[in-house]
């Protein structure tokens, strides 16, 4: 009977990597989807020795366990996408404020610039500002593009 229940155990893992090309671009080949829950269900009905059936609340156990760590990474995700529009809206009112940032130049230098703050871009999913000194002139780094700043990096505001 082990030996029944172990081989496709085995096929089962191969399955989440096919779906997770097919489904979505989450990293599902860790994950236990859906579709594999429900084979291994079957599976372990087909193979179960008839003289000695298996107790309907271990599957009960096992689809309210399934469910409850489904539940829990769809929280999980939610609250992920909540952080990152609450900082990108609460960087919206930096907008035309003068900050003060702490930065490092390219030899390990830490300094503080101060600046109004210009504009402001999501780069994977955080924040980041340009800031223009009083003269309305862009805050550049050594290369001539404008420095990109963190909300972290900022040490005062006004």
């Amino acid at each position: 009977m082990a030996s029944a229940i172990a081989q496709p155990t085995t096929s089962l893992v191969t399955t989440p990597s096919t779906t997770s090309t097919t489904s979505t671009t989450n990293n599902l080949s860790s994950q236990l989807g859906e579709n594999a829950f429900l084979t291994l269900l079957t599976t372990q009905l087909q193979n179960q020795d008839p003289l000695n059936p298996m107790d309907d609340t271990q599957s009960i156990a096992q689809l309210a366990q399934f469910s409850a760590v489904q539940s829990a990474q769809a929280l999980q995700d939610s609250f992920s996408a909540f952080q990152s529009n609450f900082s990108v809206m609460q960087s919206a009112g930096l907008l035309g404020q003068s900050v003060t940032v702490s930065s490092t130049d390219a030899t390990g230098n830490a300094s503080t610039i101060t600046g109004t703050v210009k504009s402001i871009q999501v780069v994977n999913g955080q924040p980041q500002f340009t800031m223009v000194d009083s003269s309305g002139n862009p805050i550049n780094g050594s290369n001539g593009s404008p420095l990109q700043f963190t909300t972290s990096q900022i040490v005062g505001i006004g």
